[in-house]
């Protein structure tokens, strides 16, 4: 079968209300109208205001047709409408070429007689990858140019193209992106890649994993729940009108203002509905599912050559047009044909590449992002550093000091400077930090820089008696310590498992507990030896302030609807803004007192409450980071990812971040992010 490339194309069918503007406008002027019987005038206000929802349900008005959509094949890049009607055709063997301008995106078609701008990519509803693929496979030349459409020189002689050098692209006038062009290049190899080579053995991942986005807010339910109410209300007031007569106009007018209220809410009950739909993927060595909406796709890991993880496009839940999307998946089989779309939007981008290729799946991102690195300067240095050429840092006459090639020491930092000596792994690489005698840092640099050796500074250090301390090579040692005594107390022989296994299984365990030798040994995050870190001062002033406010708007509001049933406005404000401070006060109180905390230990880490209950705690080797996720899409948060980069837990309150970082480096946790692109290799001589 030939390449065929589809461009997005919005859904078919969908219920949604027909002409609901003018219907709604038609309402209100029926309102207004003094219509006897006051029964004829409430119907007819009902009538109007149900046609549009009833035209929508109809299973005439479900069945639309699709929106037009492009396609590039073998015939050429056709633009496809209603019925399958060919509305725009460019033929294969009148096309000479296409060009991509990277500044807007548009796609030029070069031909016999010019050139034609046919639109940008995103309108068009096709991502630069598959576009790209396609064309090639097909034998169309290419190019991506740096510059606007707009920009495109007239069309060129063939003098012109003998002096450019017979390259097509030079002739158009702007030069080539040749990092944008590479780039494509690079990710067509990794699909040709992903197709001819075998599908690696050790895939299959820990069983079935599900993602999906957070539960919109509120949720789907009270959504609909509230775009009924609405709908019920305007019909109730309506009818209690009529009840109480509409001879006057004002009667009318808010019967009219009512119907609109109700009809507006409807409608805007409807369109969050349509925005608040979940992504739901599972994942597995047989395939993907991946639902948004009522149809789920269903692709079988046979059919997957490779999964292309980036930004895309996606239809607008609304109208159906393309739209930009972040992330995005694209699946090609083994004949590099893009097979599906597959919508990610809400989902983190990181975690669902890791959790695809875990299972065995071949995945190719846009491009590899910069490493991610601690902000640490070397501003510390002293210039003598620099100025001493060959120089290093050596442990002599009771401190520190640099010695130039020769080994002569030209610059001392004497013992009672020094104090204390912190050795630390950041972004992989091994760093000093130096304390003065206060406690404040003063120095901190890699060893690299240095040119001494974690094991060097250590070792001579503590042979002379300075204060240093390496929390993770402490940790590495203490971990070592435990997994020997656990081999050599273990029993060599283990017990026969007769049918009362259970019960010797039982009696094995009751033994360990009773011997204190099982493998209950290492401490949890909880008990070990650490730090507790709690919200600052500020942000929970500032909780307390807003709950207190809350609480005055609701006396407010409540002083203003009560207060003609109860003396007025004054009065019931007297005492309806004191009963809210108290409240809020109390309310807050009440939670803060109990408030979660989060503790630092070098078994690992762990959010317990002011009472002792733990919420959750991790395991130093599960934890791969410790940071802030600045995520698009979210507010920055507080977050624990694992070595593989997923976010396994949150933080839900911001404790002071200096605080933290100093604590995760005191007892040998990761400070940030763990790289997306290269892997962090474990402290150094360790």
């Amino acid at each position: 079968m030939e390449h065929e490339l589809v461009g997005l194309r919005g859904p078919g069918g969908r219920w949604r209300p027909v002409a609901a503007g003018p219907f709604a406008a038609a309402a209100v002027v029926l309102a207004l109208l003094p219509i006897q019987p006051v029964w004829l005038w409430v119907l007819l206000i009902a009538a109007v205001v149900a046609v549009p929802w009833l035209l929508g349900a109809a299973p005439e008005a479900r069945r639309r047709r699709p929106r037009p959509y492009w396609r590039l094949s073998g015939a050429g890049l056709e633009r496809i409408g209603p019925g399958g009607l060919t509305m725009v055709r460019y033929e294969r063997s009148r096309i000479e070429s296409l060009a991509i301008t990277t500044g807007d995106g548009v796609l030029t078609v070069v031909h016999k007689f010019g050139r034609t701008a046919v639109g940008s990519l995103d309108s068009m509803g096709m991502e630069p990858l598959p576009f790209f693929v396609t064309a090639r496979r097909l034998g169309v030349p290419i190019h991506l140019l740096d510059g606007d459409a707009t920009d495109l020189a007239d069309p060129a002689s063939a003098d012109a193209l003998a002096v450019a050098g017979n390259d097509p692209a030079a002739v158009l006038g702007l030069p080539r992106h040749h990092v944008a062009e590479q780039r494509l290049l690079d990710q067509e190899a990794e699909l040709l890649a992903a197709a001819h080579e075998p599908p690696s053995d050790d895939g299959g991942g820990p069983g079935e994993v599900r993602l999906a986005t957070p539960e919109p807010l509120p949720s789907r339910r009270r959504i609909a729940l509230l775009g009924a109410l609405s709908g019920a209300l305007g019909a109730v007031m309506i009818v209690r009108t009529a009840l109480e007569g509409t001879d006057g106009f004002g009667a009318r007018l808010a019967a009219g203002c009512w119907a609109l209220a109700a009809i507006a809410g409807m409608l805007a009950a409807r369109r969050r509905l349509l925005r608040a739909t979940r992504t739901d993927w599972t994942i597995s060595a047989a395939g993907l599912e991946v639902r948004a909406g009522r149809r789920p796709v269903t692709l079988p890991a046979e059919r997957i050559a490779a999964l292309v993880v980036g930004p895309g496009l996606r239809p607008d839940p609304l109208t159906g047009e393309p739209r930009r999307a972040d992330p995005a998946v694209l699946a090609f089989d083994h004949r590099l044909r893009m097979i599906a779309r597959l919508p990610a939007h809400g989902l983190d981008a990181f975690q669902l590449a890791h959790a695809l290729d875990d299972h065995g799946l071949r995945v190719v991102t846009p491009g590899a992002r910069p490493p991610r690195t601690p902000e640490y300067g070397l501003e510390g240095l002293p210039e003598i550093f620099a100025q001493v050429p060959g120089g290093r840092l050596v442990v002599a006459d009771g401190g520190l000091g640099w010695a130039d090639a020769a080994g002569d020491v030209v610059l001392r930092m004497p013992e009672d400077r020094i104090g204390g000596i912190e050795l630390l792994t950041i972004a992989g690489h091994a760093w000093v930090r130096l304390y003065d005698a206060d406690g404040e840092e003063f120095f901190a640099a890699p060893l690299s820089a240095l040119r001494i050796s974690r094991t060097d500074l250590r070792e001579g250090a503590r042979r002379a008696g300075l204060p240093v301390t390496d929390a993770e090579y402490d940790a590495y040692l203490s971990a070592a310590f435990h997994s020997a005594v656990a081999t050599l107390s273990s029993d060599p022989e283990p017990a026969p498992v007769a049918a009362g296994g259970r019960a010797g299984r039982g009696r094995a365990e009751t033994a360990d507990a009773e011997s204190g030798t099982g493998t209950e040994t290492r401490q949890s995050p909880v008990s070990a030896p650490g730090a507790l870190l709690d919200a600052t001062r500020r942000s929970r002033i500032g909780t307390y302030l807003v709950s207190v406010l809350l609480c005055e708007m609701i006396a407010v509001l409540g002083a203003v609807w009560l207060g003609p049933d109860l003396g007025g406005f004054a009065v019931t404000a007297s005492w309806t803004m004191p009963a809210g401070v108290l409240a809020g006060l109390g309310g807050y109180w009440l939670y803060d007192r109990n408030r979660a905390q989060l503790r630092v230990s070098t078994a690992g880490l762990a959010v317990v409450t002011r009472r002792g209950r733990v919420e959750w705690d991790l395991t130093r080797d599960r934890v791969g980071g410790v940071g802030i996720d600045e995520s698009a899409d979210r507010m920055p948060r507080l977050v624990v990812w694992s070595p593989a980069g997923r976010v396994l837990r949150q933080v839900g309150f911001p404790p002071d971040l200096e605080e933290l970082r100093r604590a995760c480096e005191r007892y040998g946790l990761p400070w940030g992010p763990p790289d997306a692109d290269r892997p962090a290799p474990p402290p150094p001589e360790l």
